[in-house]
């Protein structure tokens, strides 16, 4: 493991370690909603504070974006840390297991590292550009599949922005007629990560954040797949509209999403 990825990683751990013994009386954890659906506890500012002190500490002259505290830094710095401290709040507040770290770097403006962090089944996804991809040191790679009838899609709905809720049905209802189904689980770098790992054989949403696809994002493509934004272009960062699964697949994904978007 390269000196990054073990500073990141001994900071999710000692996160999700608070995420975990927090988890143990969620009846005491204070919860805040930022707009519709879109919550935030003290749990996600106490990791936040946890990963942004370690990195700060590690890499001083790094700019640091994280969810909850917007960025920190030179805007001109070269490398820039993006993270999600808990991916999956609403699991989380909720008792549901689905919830991560998300942590990756960029160094000027193109991932490098990433890690997914999932506390309570301890996975460990870890990715570094042009090294491939693994989970818990072993590597993987996304499915061999090639026909989308055999396939199982994941996705996310529209929660927070609701204003593409028709066309994401629309798309969703095509999704389910030609595929061996879909899988709805709520945390998007977690769902990224099954596609990195072959289960789940491709992964579609809109209206995402940097921090909550960045990391995933990597290790898909380390993993071999190919993540697009929903017209097959590269501003999935940007955008936060996402498509990602094996390079058979994808290119089918792109086909049936492409009538919605006119």
């Amino acid at each position: 493991m390269n000196p990054i990825l073990n500073t990141a990683l001994k900071a999710a751990r000692k996160a999700g370690d608070m995420m975990i013994r927090a988890s143990r009386n969620l009846d005491a954890v204070k919860t805040d909603s930022k707009a519709f659906n879109d919550f935030v506890s003290d749990v996600d500012r106490t990791a936040e504070a946890i990963l942004v002190d370690a990195l700060k500490e590690a890499y001083p002259h790094h700019k640091i974006t994280a969810e909850e505290s917007g960025s920190q830094g030179k805007a001109t710095a070269e490398y820039e840390w993006i993270i999600d401290p808990l991916d999956g709040t609403t699991n989380y507040l909720h008792g549901h297991p689905q919830y991560a770290v998300s942590m990756a770097l960029l160094h000027k403006g193109v991932l490098q590292e990433a890690l997914v962090y999932a506390p309570e089944r301890n996975d460990l996804y870890m990715a570094s550009r042009g090294k491939g991809a693994l989970l818990n040191d072993r590597r993987i790679r996304v499915s061999s599949r090639i026909e989308l009838n055999r396939c199982l899609i994941g996705t996310g709905f529209p929660v927070v922005d609701q204003s593409m809720m028709d066309t994401y049905l629309a798309i969703l209802k095509d999704f389910l007629a030609k595929t061996a189904g879909g899988r709805r689980e709520g945390a998007a770098s977690l769902d990224l990560c099954a596609v990195a790992c072959g289960r789940l054989d491709g992964f579609f949403e809109f209206n995402l954040k940097p921090w909550d696809i960045a990391a995933g994002a990597l290790l898909v493509q380390e993993a071999g797949g190919i993540v697009t934004d929903m017209q097959g272009n590269e501003s999935w960062l940007e955008s936060g509209d996402i498509v990602a699964g094996n390079p058979k697949v994808l290119g089918q994904m792109l086909q049936i999403i492409a009538p919605h978007l006119k």
